[in-house]
């Protein structure tokens, strides 16, 4: 009877080489077709559009330019899409307010600038003008979402925050008339913002809304 002869660690290791020269590579997994911040941003145009309850994921889908399991897969649900959707939003919506705190602008001209930007933002759309999407959206998802209500709130009392810090400096410079409350003055500002972007989504004509804003600025700014 003849024994077969054992193979040595050595040659094993050969073996072992060898066959790993032969097959080619694995990859590391299909590459995305698609760039996350790009899909996002159509989802926002989406929702601005058409609201939270309106749109459907076969709607995002199509705008975002991916399937289905694709969007689960990186986006969550329709309700986590839409939270992200909305953080990326704020982000956006913080860059083009940006300059308008610059700090070598006087207070009339700032207040200007924020209504004109707003009033740029509020009117633009491919279907027409999409308003704000914090107060034509998720506000009204607010009243049943614990979540989203209150990143709705944390997004206004930033807004309002922000003004307030910009109207302590003009009250010093003496921009404000005196005894003026810049807490409250930012309230009032923001308030002007967030009707002009319901007006707007409403249809009114840009002439119209200029009126409103320039009659805040006229009230604010009176000394």
């Amino acid at each position: 009877m003849v024994q077969k002869k054992k193979k040595s660690s050595s040659d094993v290791a050969k073996v072992e080489s060898d066959k790993a020269a032969a097959s080619p590579p694995r990859g590391r997994g299909r590459p995305r077709a698609f760039e996350p911040d790009e899909a996002l941003s159509k989802a926002v145009d989406v929702f601005r559009d058409g609201g939270f309850a309106a749109t459907s994921l076969d709607d995002l889908s199509d705008a975002m330019g991916i399937n289905r399991p694709s969007l689960y897969g990186t986006f969550g649900d329709k309700r986590e899409l839409y939270l992200k959707a909305y953080e990326r939003y704020r982000r956006e919506m913080n860059e083009k307010f940006l300059p308008v705190f610059a700090p070598d602008l006087t207070l009339r001209a700032m207040l200007k600038k924020l209504y004109s930007t707003a009033l740029d933002i509020y009117l633009s759309g491919d279907n027409g003008p999409r308003g704000c999407l914090t107060t034509m959206t998720a506000s009204s998802e607010a009243m049943a979402d614990p979540e989203i209500r209150t990143v709705v709130q944390n997004a206004l009392k930033s807004t309002e925050q922000t003004l307030a810090k910009r109207f302590e400096v003009a009250l010093k410079a003496g921009e404000l008339p005196a005894g003026s409350d810049p807490a409250v003055v930012a309230q009032l500002v923001a308030a002007t913002i967030n009707s002009l972007a319901i007006r707007a989504r409403a249809g009114l004509p840009r002439s119209e809304l200029e009126v409103l804003a320039n009659g805040t600025i006229d009230l604010v700014c009176a000394r």
